[in-house]
């Protein structure tokens, strides 16, 4: 039993080095991999630390079991597949191993050096090295092609960022492979290039740097840095507390010594830091619950000095050509726990407008306000780069192109994937138009003979449509625009003359479950126990982007009457039953089985069967169903779309929908069941009054 992924089986993964991160990355692959009967061995030279990293493990798994986040049968499981040990024979028959000691590249050649004589060839050899170059780690090894950096951050269990790091003898193919089996795990791993510090550590430390000289210029204190972190660039530590939580003094002393030569002037450690490391002791902050008193004056000198080094920092690394932008965004935003500067600029954030002197008036007013902040920061900082990507960007008159839909072609197949990390991809505008675009370039795109369409990561296709959005209608004007806005988004995938396959890796709500009922035929990752639903009358509302009219053509009307009216989830294999999906496949095969799929009905060896674009006939009788709570107003309105929809062709089938969804605005219900959502969850049953 094993993990297997694009023909790579991964049962047993070794982790060198027990010391203050080993054991959380241990603990990451059990959490995920522990259903899979995968084993984990952790090796270290020194007993002491081995004892140490088994206890902090075995803390932590019972923390979650204590908490209810884990069942103890199995937490036992998980704790009878992890091993600890010095002897590294234990890692001979390791599919991957990922070295994470300390920060010293002599340990590391050693190390590296010491697994290649033990493990097999196809062994794939990893290293957490938080700065170092994986040319550099990789020098002395015999096959370097099957190395690369793989940067966890902390807590590695919890945090989902990992940095991908590929050397120049990299295998492309490995890291092809490492970045799909690390979203397979629920991390969000990026691709960047080689540089000592790689993408986000420069922006981390550097932002501790600027922290650090704005208290010895005397400009505030560090409980006053911290608490203007928290509030201008959304922290939700500042930057004092975070070196004392992670321990990151040592490690950022060395590596801000390295970027003053390998990035630019301005990095250095401060005296400060090493006044700190010298008493061994921790930052001054704030305890616990404990107000800190910011004057006004106070924040606003703070808060420009450290959003112009945060943008200053984090365009660096974009003219350095590491990371595209919105992988960035991304990796800010949750591997750090942050306001990502890119969005901040694209939004124009009040609070940066502000900052910048609220003088920018032409666009993009953001990231003129952005420069403004950053040239501000380098005025005072000798040595300080001002972007030259910033520059170019402000001159195309554009926003960051920051991306919610990401297109990958593999020879012929274009891939599409919704990225939506934080809210389990769910539908917006953005989203909406993106799509849009990318249905309008792959229809005019030769070269590409079939669509896959998927959502990231494991937990969802998507989750269905932005519920801010939704709660912000206010009139029937807006709602039908609303749906007609998406339903022709759905009709453009619907009516593309290239087929379209959902590869449904997670489940699909609402507009989730209406995007892939749009595509030509869907699989599922299989053994889903909740997977799709319409669950828009838990929320006094329709479906609004073609639900009633396609699950009825799909899937019958006895098994959609239901799902529509009492808007509760069907399983993967009862969706394979009622023929909404067309199979289900284990989650790690089904990207592959949608391109294959995708193949198959391009070149005509397979043939997909279209939706009934006419009317379709009614029984006389339709099953009883239990509506519980559910509003009865809103129920009358499904009944009538329903009905009216099967009577006629889709597309006016969808327009009756759009006005159906707009007839809910003036139920009182609407409004009950999206104040319930939004301040309860979806689990909360709202108080409907039938009206």
């Amino acid at each position: 039993m094993g993990f297997e992924l694009k023909g790579r089986e991964i049962a047993k993964i070794g982790v060198v080095g027990s010391g203050q991160i080993g054991p959380d990355i241990a603990l990451s692959f059990l959490s995920a991999l522990g259903g899979f009967g995968v084993t984990v061995i952790v090796v270290d030279v020194s007993e002491d630390a081995l004892a140490k990293g088994r206890a902090k493990v075995e803390k932590k798994i019972a923390k979650l079991v204590e908490k209810g986040r884990l069942k103890k049968d199995k937490a036992d499981a998980q704790l009878e597949r992890i091993a600890f040990t010095s002897d590294y024979a234990a890692l001979e028959f390791a599919d991957l191993v990922v070295e994470a000691a300390t920060e010293d590249l002599g340990i590391k050649r050693k190390i590296f050096a010491q697994l290649e004589a033990t493990c097999a060839d196809s062994t794939i050899l990893t290293s957490n090295s938080s700065h170092l170059e994986p040319e550099v780690i990789f020098a002395e090894m015999k096959h370097p092609e099957r190395a690369a950096v793989t940067h966890y951050f902390f807590p590695a269990e919890r945090n989902p960022l990992v940095e991908v790091v590929s050397g120049a003898k990299t295998d492309a193919a490995l890291a092809r492979f490492l970045l799909a089996f690390y979203e397979q795990l629920g991390k969000l791993p990026v691709a960047v290039g080689s540089r000592y510090g790689y993408a986000v550590d420069p922006v981390f430390e550097g932002l501790f740097l600027a922290a650090a000289l704005a208290v010895e210029r005397g400009m505030a204190t560090h409980q006053q840095v911290d608490a203007v972190c928290q509030k201008v660039l959304g922290q939700g530590v500042g930057p004092f507390t975070a070196m004392n939580l992670t321990g990151g003094n040592p490690l950022t002393n060395v590596g801000l010594a390295h970027y003053h030569d390998k990035i630019m002037p301005w990095y250095r450690s401060p005296d400060s830091l090493k006044a700190q490391l010298d008493k061994n002791a921790p930052w001054p902050t704030a305890g616990r619950g404990e107000t800190v008193e910011v004057d006004a004056e106070t924040e606003t000198k703070i808060g420009r000095w450290m959003l112009g080094a945060y943008i200053a920092l984090a365009c660096e690394v974009l003219d350095a050509g590491l990371i595209d932008v919105s992988d960035f965004d991304a990796a800010l935003s949750l591997g750090l726990a942050m306001k990502s500067p890119f969005t901040m600029m694209n939004r124009a954030d009040k609070r940066l407008m502000a900052l910048a002197g609220g003088e920018e008036q032409s666009e993009p007013r953001g990231l003129r306000a952005g420069m403004a902040l950053v040239k501000a920061f380098a005025e005072q900082n000798e040595g300080v780069k001002v972007s030259t990507r910033l520059a170019e960007q402000i001159k195309k008159v554009e926003p960051w192109p920051l991306r919610s839909v990401l297109r990958h072609d593999e020879d012929g197949v274009a891939v599409l994937t919704i990225r939506r990390f934080r809210v389990l991809n769910a539908l917006d505008g953005s989203v909406l138009s993106e799509l849009s675009e990318h249905v309008d370039d792959i229809a005019h795109d030769d070269s590409v003979k079939a669509v896959v369409l998927r959502g990231f990561g494991t937990r969802a296709f998507v989750s269905g449509a932005d519920i801010n959005e939704l709660a912000a209608l206010e009139t029937a004007e807006a709602a039908v625009e609303m749906a007609r806005r998406g339903q022709a988004v759905l009709r453009e995938l619907e009516t593309l003359d290239k087929p379209v396959i959902a590869a449904m890796n997670g489940l699909a709500f609402g507009g989730g479950n209406e995007l892939a009922m749009s595509c030509h035929a869907r699989l599922a990752a299989a053994g889903q126990r909740v997977f799709v639903g319409q669950p828009e009358p838990k929320l006094g509302i329709i479906p609004g982007y073609g639900g009633t009219q396609r699950l009825v053509r799909l899937c019958g009307i006895e098994a959609a009457w239901p799902m529509l009216r009492d808007g509760n989830p069907i399983s993967s294999a009862r969706a394979k039953e009622i023929g909404l999906v067309r199979d289900e496949v284990p989650a790690q095969e089904l990207l592959d089985a949608a391109i294959a799929l995708a193949r198959k009905a391009a070149d005509g060896s397979v043939k997909l069967q279209p939706i009934e674009e006419g009317p379709i006939a009614l029984p006389d009788t339709l099953p009883d169903v239990d509506l519980a709570h559910l509003s009865r107003a809103i129920d009358e309105i499904i009944c009538d779309v329903i009905k009216e929809g099967a009577a006629s062709t889709l597309e006016e089938g969808l327009d009756i929908e759009a006005r159906g969804f707009a007839r809910c605005l003036a139920c009182e219900d609407f409004r009950i069941g999206m104040k319930n959502f939004i301040e309860n969850g979806p689990k909360s049953a709202a108080t409907f009054v039938h009206r």
